[in-house]
């Protein structure tokens, strides 16, 4: 296992700790100066000063957490996780009771540094952690592509390794079951079946899932007949090389645009993760063992033509 997927990129213990002591600081003085924010922003003092005190040893008890979550954030990502629920929520009530008139609007400009500034290096932290997690829990360097290929076995127990040799497969690598995307892919896979059987091409789906959740999956695009493998430790998946996508790869204009405007996940909809969420697919020829043809996506966007990818084969 490379070393660098077990770090955590260097500027996350300091924005952890940045964090730690604007926490700390804000909460101090806002007990000690229970009045002045109000002041500051044109406000009658509060009625109830002790709730406002309150309120800042909480904020400063958070940035003792933030500290702590600094010497190891994969390990302590629970922390920085509650944290930014806390600032997520935190806006939402606020528009809420502002809305209803309970709050002035001004009220909400301590907003923008206290929670809308530490979304997305909360999120890229989250996000690393989990990447690191997973290269954690996989302790061994994983299986050759030969292994892999006998470990992995279709419903009727022939090994994708031996059975290569037979006919050339089609493997189908896909997210999450859940996954408006691979959804998609086995949607296109259903209507370009005719070019990859004239291909002379098995298909096959390498999936995260139990085996029932790959057959009701198959099942729902017709694709009843396809040799489903189930992989929940990707094995196959490291096999192959498909990687974890990037923060920027997972959440980018393509991907949103491809959603919601494309209208992808209007037609496919979208389901709970069965599988690894930061995992990209693929698809690959394999043939007497060996990968004849490989398309390693780079998005979860992206899309396969199957009748294309079948044509080298041919």
């Amino acid at each position: 296992m490379s070393r660098s997927l077990t770090l955590m990129p260097a500027w996350v213990p300091g924005v952890l700790r940045f964090a730690g002591v604007y926490n700390l600081a804000w909460g101090i003085f806002v007990i000690l100066f229970p009045q002045l924010p109000f002041r500051w922003l044109g406000l009658p003092d509060p009625n109830y000063p002790s709730l406002i005190q309150c309120l800042g040893m909480v904020i400063g008890v958070y940035g003792i957490g933030y500290w702590i979550a600094a010497r190891d954030a994969a390990t302590h990502w629970p922390i920085v996780l509650v944290g930014l629920l806390g600032k997520i929520f935190g806006p939402i009530g606020f528009v809420y009771t502002a809305l209803r008139g309970e709050l002035p609007w001004n009220f909400g400009a301590t907003i923008l540094t206290n929670d809308l500034a530490w979304w997305i290096p909360f999120t890229a932290i989250l996000f690393h952690a989990a990447r690191i997690n997973e290269a954690r829990r996989t302790t061994t360097e994983g299986l050759t592509l030969e292994q892999a290929l006998r470990a992995a076995e279709t419903p009727d127990h022939r090994n994708l390794f031996d059975l290569s040799f037979e006919v050339p497969l089609l493997l189908v690598c896909v997210r999450h079951l859940g996954c408006t995307y691979c959804r998609e892919t086995l949607s296109d896979l259903a209507r370009q079946r005719a070019q990859v059987d004239q291909a002379a091409l098995r298909p096959v789906i390498i999936h995260m899932g139990s085996p029932e959740q790959g057959r009701e999956m198959l099942s729902r695009f017709g694709l009843d007949d396809v040799a489903a493998v189930s992989d929940p430790d990707r094995r196959l998946f490291r096999a192959l090389e498909l990687p974890f996508g990037t923060l920027g790869q997972l959440i980018s204009v393509k991907t949103f645009w491809r959603a919601l405007v494309d209208g992808v996940v209007f037609r496919y909809g979208f389901g709970r993760f069965v599988g690894h969420g930061l995992q990209l697919s693929g698809a690959f020829v394999i043939k007497n063992g060996r990968i004849e043809r490989a398309l390693r996506h780079s998005s979860p966007a992206d899309r396969t033509d199957f009748s294309q990818f079948s044509c080298p084969v041919r």
